[in-house]
């Protein structure tokens, strides 16, 4: 009887799961295009005007997709410059072929890929948390298509503990897709609100900003799924790359708070930007994990600091 009367309640919760990833996807159609690149279909918004000089590359970090890097900041910067922002793969509306292809250094190249393909041959990358490490691996592999680097509160070395139990259990064979097929979705419309806003911490979110980044999109199965094995793999991923942080030669911009909880300054941005050799490091006491959307001008700055200085550069070298 009992077991019965699980399986029913299972079975409710997937047709429940089924009927709103119908309706999530229904409020957030995909608004750019799709590149097919080895072992995953890329989904990118290109905005700003397309001649100005060189591109802006913006990628999201864990737990979110695209329109978290697009408004504020990225409308921001294409108001002068080219923008283009991915959806990494398996987020938002990029997909790739293997679960297990969640390290940088996959993505890294599925990345440069996609810009071989957009005929973006250099550009300057702004990296968001989880794409700390992927913006890095960038630099160290495909150096030919980076100019520079402009990272928001990185992930980059290897820390004490672990991603959260969910996460390791959401990646786990058979009771990991068990559960994102039935529960994840459902019980992610109560917690979603709460778990944004301590990210955000000392900031207050701001109002509307699950539905202006399309944070829903990340509690269907196939998102959370792809999302907990990009988590549970860095540190490993992390670890092996920080090693070589030393090679990297283009000039990186890092903007970190002293009180994020998320990613922590001392372990992360402050050691990478003590071993990368053109690395600038601002530090703020007062700013938590959601750089781009707390500080957007300064952000802003920076970057376009960065663009005055490569671009007479490379026209020297030229």
């Amino acid at each position: 009887m009992i077991v019965m009367l699980v399986v029913t309640a299972l079975v409710l919760l997937a047709l429940v799961t089924q009927a709103g990833i119908v309706a999530v996807q229904r409020a957030f159609p995909p608004p750019g295009r799709m590149i097919e690149v080895d072992g995953a279909t890329l989904h990118v918004v290109d905005i700003g005007p397309p001649e100005a000089g060189l591109p802006i590359v913006m990628l999201h970090g864990a737990s979110s997709n695209l329109e978290v890097m697009r408004r504020p900041l990225g409308e921001l910067l294409a108001k002068e410059h080219r923008v283009v922002l991915f959806d990494r793969p398996g987020h938002g509306w990029s997909t790739r072929a293997r679960r297990v292809d969640s390290t940088p250094e996959i993505q890294a190249r599925m990345i440069d890929e996609a810009l071989g393909k957009l005929g973006i041959d250099r550009a300057v990358f702004v990296v968001h948390s989880w794409s700390g490490a992927l913006g890095a691996r960038l630099a160290l592999d495909h150096p030919r298509r980076v100019a520079g680097l402009v990272m928001l509160a990185p992930v980059t070395h290897p820390w004490r503990g672990g991603v959260g139990r969910y996460n390791e259990i959401i990646a786990t064979p058979v009771i990991g897709p068990l559960l994102a097929y039935t529960v994840t979705l459902p019980l992610g419309y109560f917690v979603a609100e709460a778990g944004a806003r301590n990210v955000f911490l000392p900031q207050t979110m701001p109002d509307g900003f699950l539905q202006d980044s399309a944070t829903p999109l990340l509690l269907r199965p196939r998102e959370f799924i792809a999302n907990a094995y990009d988590l549970v793999t860095l540190k490993a991923s992390v670890a092996a790359q920080a090693a070589r942080y030393g090679e990297i030669k283009v000039p990186v911009t890092i903007i970190a708070g002293e009180p994020d909880k998320t990613v922590k300054t001392n372990i992360h941005a402050r050691p990478f930007a003590a071993e990368v050799p053109n690395a600038k490091l601002i530090v703020l006491p007062d700013l938590g994990h959601m750089v781009q959307n707390a500080v957007p001008d300064l952000v802003k700055t920076e970057v376009e600091t960065m663009i005055g200085k490569i671009v007479p550069a490379q026209a020297a070298a030229d």
